[in-house]
């Protein structure tokens, strides 16, 4: 391994949550020689930590090939020892932090703090131990696995096959390492949507069920190495309900799991399947069937409740309040149609489950949690009264929007705040459960957000069927562990660290900008969000071929560190890598091509056109092998049935797209469609001297006989990609100029293609100039700003803007910082804290100005900016603060684009350079690119390549991606 770079998990790669104390004594050996030293739990100590225990006797075997073996007593003569156990619990641990031998400072008293120390004659007969001693049994877990991460286990070497790599000899250094108490206090994952997980569990794990305990054991193990301790479990029709065996909530206790429940599923009870079941058995007087509504059958209701409540008593339990329908519907309330009336039924709904949780579980009903989610934050809002000690959990828009956070007197509850977070969904406006695409950089922003606003009790993420989550989910875990671990311009220094600790350090920054580069892509559209005509294929380029070219850089550099792994990694990489990169090009690509043969079949291409369909579906068939080979290959088959875009019951991502064929003809003719137009050549090429763009013409085939073409240029410094040739389907000719011999000022010149007897002239236009601009040039129509390339930030009133590097559409986007500051309303200019760029018009008039800022929420408050030019008047533009959940309305357009277009305009009274000014009015509000519009700017999907910088952009590339098929 040593020898391509791979290193295991070292204490030097390990992440500074802990207090690492350096030490000179020699390292203290795990295993060597053969020999794997005794690990010692106490049988008086916790369940859970003799069964952790039981994963590093399996961890340092899995490292040395030697298993230690596991002792409930201590051994009569022993020279080294590991000694786990805690606080309280474990004698032997006690007596040495009793006698001063154990440094238990910051650690006795916290929550799920630990210590791991080497300690001389910790007992009579044992000489030397490494002591792993916790505050609480999850603490004492936790440092269970720390140990196991610094020998080199990765918390994903089951969940994703990171291979171990082997030693004979496997030590930890001596120093002592402390683990303190977490950012947030409960931390864990929601399995839902999960028909994918259902399925392969149900063909590999228990072929009698449908998720059960051996599923569980898995993820509860994982959850405890990725330093979490809770789980709402899968809830759907086509899983079984979590109850339904009662070793899985006996599992989880074992465990250490807190197990809760999701905002439809009041008191552990699961409506989808427990329901239909409880009203069989407990019909009304009548005989009817009871109705989930508690305005009708509140007593049947309440009873329901409370039977799943003494059922679970015994157990580490969250208990959620509040009500909504049946299988995640709305609340429904036949006798209370007004807010007010609701207001008053859910009130009556939270006192009688704290009734039932105070007779039935008592003073160990706790965490209690109340999710205001969609229709219930309404309620919420308009006066539901949550009693103070419970746990207000705020969810996000869905999309990973915080919909709004604890005001001073909800931070002041003993309750406290959490949070529910998506990084997978089911719903408007779309969903998107197939890849890990939300940016970890937009995870930072609203989880540091989230934080400073004092919502630290409980977070909570949908993770869907939890593979494909695996990066974003660790980043999160690593967040929620130690808020501060991670700065704004350090999170690709997670994705390296993280790299590094799957595949070993060699390739870790590679791996680094690979993810990064795939989220700035998923940040543009989303795989599962892709849609024919979205992108065009006309302007700038080709906007889509660009993207396409960038996703084919991208895949190679996928494939060129694959190639230079060792074999034992390819698993792991096909997994954590090469299949979210490569099934995304894939659904780009197939659409791509779906949407050249689209504009093809309305060019009148004739051979072309079907070239196109071929393409389109042979990027589908290939899509589906890729998935097939995950599925059928990686890892001996082991995810049968978990890879899946397309499954029979959740929402699928987009599947084979819309082709048209056209039939053979036996002639031939000649067709041109310049860039900018979607046939022939109305609108001229644009040429600048700041930009020194290449531009194309596609050249094709209207028939299916082979012909012969030329090209013809009006002056030689006009330079085509192609002079002729025979044409039998289509050919894409690039248009560029030698500015060394182009004349100075503005030109027209004409690209003539012939063949088949027709003659098309393409005119260019030309603008060719000394470079004078200080800032961001104006050609042709417009001016595109990367919002992070400010020539000046000015901070004010203790606020500023910064930039998070990764966030966005673009290469990162800044943000108005902190989160808590207070919104400026008056004299921007000089309280608000500002962006300026400089900006050289060559035109003039009053131009429309579009800021792209990235979607965020606040619906008790407001979402505004403002921008002025000069010293001209400012203009504050209002965002979108409320996410409605409608289809088709401007928080669904928001989300689905992950932008915002806020659109003004500014007046432009002379030519030459001016200074652009954006100012913050309420924080945390985030920009990611800037455009001005100063005359016949197409509408597309994308905002043009930014604008020549002498900077920031000293050398625009507005070059298209794929050039297409050459034939």
């Amino acid at each position: 391994m040593a020898a391509v770079g791979a290193a295991p998990f070292l204490p030097a790669v390990l992440p500074p949550v802990a207090e690492a104390a350096p030490s000179d004594r020699p390292a203290f050996p795990l295993a060597q020689d053969g020999t794997a030293v005794g690990i010692f739990v106490d049988a008086a100590d916790d369940p859970a930590i003799a069964r952790a225990a039981g994963d590093l006797q399996a961890d340092v075997e899995r490292v040395s090939g030697t298993r230690p073996g596991l002792l409930r007593e201590l051994p009569s003569n022993a020279p080294l020892l590991i000694l786990v156990g805690t606080l309280g619990a474990s004698p032997v641990i006690d007596r040495l932090a009793a006698r001063g031998r154990l440094d238990v400072s910051q650690v006795q008293g916290r929550w799920e703090a630990s210590v791991t120390q080497v300690v001389d004659r910790p007992a009579p007969d044992v000489d030397r131990a490494l002591v792993i001693a916790g505050s609480d049994r999850r603490g004492t877990v936790y440092g269970v696995y720390d140990t196991s991460e610094r020998i080199g286990v990765s918390p994903w070497y089951w969940w994703a096959d990171v291979p171990v790599e082997h030693r004979d000899t496997v030590t930890v250094p001596s120093g002592t390492f402390k683990r303190r108490e977490p950012s947030v206090r409960y931390r864990g994952v929601f399995i839902n949507d999960e028909q994918n997980l259902t399925t392969w569990s149900h063909r590999t794990q228990e072929p009698d069920k449908n998720i059960g305990p051996e599923t569980y054991k898995r993820l509860f193990e994982l959850l405890l190495r990725l330093k979490a301790n809770y789980l709402w479990p899968a809830m759907h029709p086509y899983s079984d309900f979590f109850n339904k065996y009662r070793e899985n909530p006996e599992l989880a206790d074992r465990y250490g799991i807190v197990v809760g429940s999701s905002h439809p599923e009041a008191l552990l009870r699961n409506g989808v399947h427990e329901w239909e079941p409880w009203i069989a058995e407990h019909p009304n007087a009548d005989g009817s069937a009871p109705v989930y509504d508690y305005t009708v059958n509140p007593a049947t209701i309440s009873d329901y409740w409370r039977a799943r409540a003494r059922q679970n008593a015994a157990y580490e339990s969250s208990w959620t309040l509040g009500m909504r329908g049946l299988h995640d519907s709305a609340l429904e309330t036949r006798y209370a149609t007004t807010i007010p009336e609701k207001v008053v039924v859910m009130n009556d709904i939270i006192a009688d489950q704290r009734r039932i949780l105070a007779e039935e579980v008592g003073a160990a009903a706790e965490p209690q949690i109340f999710i205001p989610y969609k229709e219930v934050l309404d309620l919420y809002n308009a006066g539901v009264r949550v009693p103070d000690d419970v746990t207000l959990i705020w969810p996000d828009d869905n999309h990973g929007n915080m919909r709004q956070l604890p005001n001073e007197a909800e931070r002041a509850r003993p309750g406290g705040n959490g949070i529910y977070y998506h990084l997978s969904y089911w719903g408007r406006p779309k969903s998107y459960l197939w890849l890990d695409t939300t940016q970890v950089a937009k995870v930072w922003q609203e989880l540091r957000r989230v934080y400073e606003h004092g919502t630290d009790r409980m977070w909570i993420f949908n993770v869907g069927d939890l593979k494909s989550i695996e990066t974003g989910l660790s980043f999160a875990m690593d967040m929620a562990w130690d808020v501060d671990r991670w700065r704004a311009d350090q999170v690709e220094d997670f994705l390296a660290e993280w790299a590094g600790r799957q595949f070993g350090r060699r390739h870790a920054r590679e791996v680094a900008e690979i993810r990064t580069e795939y989220y700035r892509l998923a940040g543009e559209l989303r795989p599962e969000f892709i849609a024919a005509g979205l992108l065009s294929v006309v302007h700038h380029g080709d906007e889509a071929g660009r993207r396409m070219g960038a996703y084919d850089r991208l895949l190679a550099r996928v494939r060129a560190v694959g190639a230079d792994l060792p074999d034992a990694y390819r698993d792991a990489f096909y997994e954590l890598v090469e299949y979210p990169v490569h099934g995304a090009y894939l659904m780009n690509l197939k659409y791509y091509w779906a949407d050249r043969n689209t504009l093809a079949a309305r060019q009148g291409r004739g051979a072309g056109t079907n070239r196109f369909a071929d393409l389109a579906l042979a990027a589908h068939t290939a899509e589906a092998a890729l998935t097939s080979r995950y599925n059928t290959e990686v890892a001996g088959g082991k995810w049968d049935g978990y890879i899946n875009p397309y499954p029979s019951q959740i929402p699928k991502a987009p599947g084979r797209p819309a082709v048209t064929r056209v039939p053979r003809q036996e002639t031939s003719g000649l067709g041109v469609a310049a860039e900018g137009n979607e046939t022939g050549a109305t609108r001229p090429l644009s040429f600048s001297s700041y930009t020194r763009d290449r531009r194309f013409v596609d050249v094709f085939n209207t028939g299916f006989l082979p012909l012969d073409w030329s090209v013809e240029v009006s002056h030689p410094w006009v330079v085509p990609s192609a002079a002729g040739g025979t044409l039998t389907e289509q050919r894409r000719v690039w248009v560029e100029i030698d500015w060394e011999r182009a004349p100075e000022g503005t030109q027209d010149a004409v690209v003539v293609f012939s063949g088949a007897g027709q003659r098309f002239e393409v005119p260019l236009r030309v603008v060719n100039g000394r470079r004078r601009a200080r800032g961001f040039a104006e050609a042709h129509g417009y001016v595109s700003i990367d919002a992070r390339h400010a020539d000046r930030r000015v901070a004010r009133g203790g606020s500023r803007w910064g930039t998070v590097p990764g966030l966005g559409r673009r290469t990162g986007a800044v943000e108005a910082t902190p989160s808590t500051a207070a919104p400026i309303t008056g004299d921007l200019a000089s309280l608000a804290p500002e962006l300026r760029y400089r900006v050289r018009f060559s035109s003039t008039g009053t131009f429309p100005i579009t800021v792209f800022r990235l979607p965020s929420l606040d619906e008790r408050g407001k979402r505004r900016l403002a921008v002025g030019l000069d010293d001209q008047p400012v203009t504050v533009l209002s965002g979108q603060a409320v996410a409605t959940g409608n289809r088709g309305d401007a928080w669904a357009r928001q989300v689905e684009d992950g932008v915002e277009r806020l659109t003004t305009t500014v007046t432009v009274t002379e030519p030459g350079e001016h200074v652009l000014r954006i100012f913050m009015v309420d924080p945390a509000i985030a920009v990611d690119q800037i455009v001005i519009d100063t005359g016949g700017l197409p509408t597309t999907y994308l905002a043009p390549p930014e604008s020549y910088h002498p900077v920031f952009n000293p050398d625009p590339d507005a070059g298209a991606g794929l050039d297409g098929p050459e034939l």
